[in-house]
């Protein structure tokens, strides 16, 4: 488990940030840290590991500028079990929506889908043997008969020529030929029969007695599992029954206790839970009176023993939280970081203020992520066999449209990008394939940005137009 994060060292972690997001330096740094210090203390003495608790950390900034971005990233790069939730969804309805243990087991859950499909990689080429010979026997059953002589040369070696003595032996070389022909894909085309176990899982639902998810989740697989499992026969191609038996054989050879156990171990000691607009749930000082901070206040109570550390049933089984990385974020506008519960302050003792986007850092936004909205746009034509190209130039309107609109309206970060970007190719994008066919050349310049976003820049009343 730590061997992938000993790669990772604090400047690598910013290094691969960097490839998706741009700026917000200190925020890269601190979670940079963040991340190193869970090998570190993995690889700390027994006796101090446990006492080793995660530094959380309070994101503080604007919409779009990165937040989000940032902790997911971070779970990709270090390939840990990774959830987000909003803090004003426990909230919802005068505080009866979702529990909030609810995170934690969304967590258990997302732990439990890595290790299944590692476990399966795995296994896959036992799977795909197995495949094979389900599909050979649709295609051509076996004879079961006399055991299988094999014909022999006069130097010892088997003759692969030789007449066959007997049906068996016609019927297995026939079978290791249709092999070869499955393995090629030469065969994908063609319909055949499988049968596909299923679960004849009913449905369950409580009358009356409140009951909570874990228990119900219970009930309902221990009611699947009493029920027998019944094949279902379809009629699909070969390569359709690949996939399909696939996933099916690699179940079968793997573990699922060992899975269980992996994933708790994953989500307790890599999970990370993003929390967002936390600052909805913070009471504000100069709002006075009660109504929904009672209800806000008592969404961060229940929030505190999941982040300081307790014990959470899920269906797979208990889980500590206390060396979970959790990381909030809020924009904070109306309310303050001081506004939270004092204890809940203490559990997240490293603070980030995220800076808003500039002029500049929209133009690197467009120009240099792997994941950039021109390159995007720029992948999509290709599909089409259009080529299209973004002139500098056309690069530094759009960034300078972006950050005016986000100036004399309402900032919600590079997300704005997206709707100026959306309105500037839609025209082309709906014209290929009808009116712009293959092998067409489309440039972007700065005068042609001007123009098709004029439209933004010289309406002040802007609502019409951005979403």
């Amino acid at each position: 488990m730590t061997e992938h994060l000993n790669r990772l060292t604090p400047r690598q972690i910013v290094f691969e940030l960097d490839q998706y997001i741009i700026g917000q330096n200190d925020a890269k740094r601190n979670v940079a840290i963040a991340l190193r210090n869970r090998w570190r203390r993995m690889n700390s003495p027994e006796d101090i590991q446990r006492e080793i608790i995660p530094n959380n950390i309070l994101m503080i900034g604007a919409t779009g500028v990165g937040k989000t971005e940032i902790a997911r990233r971070l779970a990709k790069i270090a390939d840990a079990p990774f959830v987000k939730v909003e803090a004003s969804k426990f909230t919802e309805v005068g505080y009866v929506g979702r529990d909030v243990e609810s995170m934690v087991r969304d967590l258990v859950e997302q732990a439990v889908a890595m290790v299944k499909t590692q476990k399966k990689e795995e296994v896959k080429i036992k799977a795909e043997q197995a495949v094979e010979d389900i599909i050979l026997d649709a295609l051509i059953p076996p004879v079961h008969g006399a055991p299988v002589q094999k014909q022999r040369t006069d130097n010892g070696t088997e003759d692969s020529d030789a007449i066959p003595e007997d049906d068996g032996e016609l019927n297995q070389r026939t079978r290791e030929r249709f092999r070869e022909k499955i393995r090629n894909g030469e065969l994908d085309s063609r319909k055949i029969e499988i049968e596909i176990q299923q679960n004849q899982m009913p449905n369950v639902g409580m009358i009356g007695g409140a009951m909570d998810d874990v228990s119900m989740m219970n009930i309902q697989e221990m009611i699947g599992n009493m029920m027998p499992r019944r094949g279902k026969k379809r009629k699909v191609t070969v390569g359709e029954a690949k996939k399909i038996l696939l996933d099916e054989e690699a179940s079968k050879l793997i573990d699922m206790d060992e899975v269980k156990m992996e994933a708790i171990q994953k989500a307790e000691n890599l999970g990370i839970i993003f929390i967002d607009e936390i600052d909805k749930v913070a009471s504000s000082r100069s709002g006075g009176g009660g109504g929904p901070d009672v209800s806000r206040e008592g969404v961060q109570r229940d929030l505190l023993p999941i982040v300081e550390g307790s014990a959470v049933n899920t269906k797979h089984g208990v889980i500590q939280t206390d060396h979970i990385l959790f990381v909030a974020a809020g924009a904070f506008h109306v309310a303050r970081p001081s506004d939270l519960i004092p204890e809940l302050q203490g559990r997240f003792p490293i603070r980030v203020e995220l800076n808003s986007l500039t002029e500049s850092d929209f133009y690197q936004i467009l120009k240099t992520p792997k994941n950039a909205l021109t390159k995007q746009y720029i992948a999509m034509m290709d599909s089409e066999g259009v080529e299209l190209e973004f002139e500098d130039g056309a690069l530094q309107e759009i960034a300078r449209i972006a950050f005016e609109v986000n100036s004399e309206v309402e900032n919600i970060g590079a997300r704005r990008l997206q709707t100026v970007m959306s309105l500037l190719l839609n025209d082309f994008m709906f014209d290929i394939p009808d009116m712009i066919g293959p092998d067409s050349h489309i440039v972007v310049t700065a005068e042609m940005v001007s123009e098709k976003l004029s439209v933004l820049v010289k309406n002040r009343d802007l609502s019409q137009y951005i979403l």
